[in-house]
């Protein structure tokens, strides 16, 4: 069984995992990774993807075919990428594992940051290739369009530069392989077909470092206010968390009164 972490302490000399998921958290509203790092209280989690999942594990599996032989996947030829094949490496089972994943220390902040990446390529001038694996249905044609979709590209970047931290040479360009399972279909009958785009992306992660530094501030220092999202815009869950405190106290001195 995993061990739980433990809450940040300030000064704490031990360095502090933080992964990519929580750097987005920080993203999307100090307060909640406050609340996350500081006293464990985290975010209503949805349920699980399975779909999804399942689809990310069949497509590494196939990956891996062309891994093994040296060869450029169909989707890698139908796209023009000459040279690209995915990359092979003895530690790519850990970066792929969601509790350990690509590592680095992060010495000006001492924070263990870590992300578990979908998969890597590598081109004829060895520069790595992160990969991410996108899921979806929808009617129309998937695209990185949505405003919403800057977690995704924050993703990738952050992958980008934990592969660099390493030492490894990586490309800007990523790419997503993403399907879109049909909705123009006659019927279901135990069957699903998919539509798969691959979608480049130049990935620019100058944004990581100076992140990282301002949420060891933000870990330091006392819990911030509500709805204070950097992302622009209040909170939605400090909002909902704010009016449910207000509603539950209203209710008590109704029945006091």
């Amino acid at each position: 069984m995993r061990e739980r972490s433990q809450p940040y302490q300030p000064g704490q000399t031990a360095p502090f995992k933080v992964s990519r998921s929580k750097i987005e958290l920080y993203m999307q509203c100090p307060r909640c990774f406050w609340l996350d790092v500081r006293l464990k209280i985290t975010r209503p989690s949805s349920p699980p993807f399975n779909i999804n999942k399942t689809i990310d594990e069949l497509y590494k599996k196939e990956f891996d075919v062309h891994r093994k032989a040296k060869t450029p996947h169909p989707i890698m030829t139908d796209n023009n990428l000459t040279g690209v094949v995915p990359y092979p490496h003895a530690d790519l089972d850990t970066w792929r594992y969601n509790f350990t994943g690509i590592v680095t220390i992060h010495a000006p902040t001492n924070l263990h940051v870590f992300g578990a990446v979908d998969d890597v390529w590598v081109n004829e001038a060895g520069e790595l290739i992160v990969v991410d694996y996108k899921a979806t249905s929808k009617a129309k044609e998937v695209s990185l369009d949505s405003d919403w979709q800057v977690s995704y590209k924050r993703q990738m970047e952050t992958y980008q530069w934990l592969l660099r931290q390493n030492d490894f040479t990586v490309s800007d360009t990523g790419y997503f392989v993403y399907t879109n399972a049909r909705m123009d279909m006659d019927g279901f009958g135990d069957h699903l077909e998919f539509r798969t785009k691959l979608i480049p992306y130049t990935g620019k992660d100058f944004w990581v470092e100076p992140t990282l530094e301002k949420m060891k501030a933000c870990m330091d220092g006392d819990m911030p206010e509500v709805g204070e999202s950097i992302m622009g815009g209040p909170c939605e869950h400090c909002t909902y968390a704010r009016a449910r405190t207000e509603l539950t106290l209203k209710a008590l001195q109704a029945r006091k009164s």
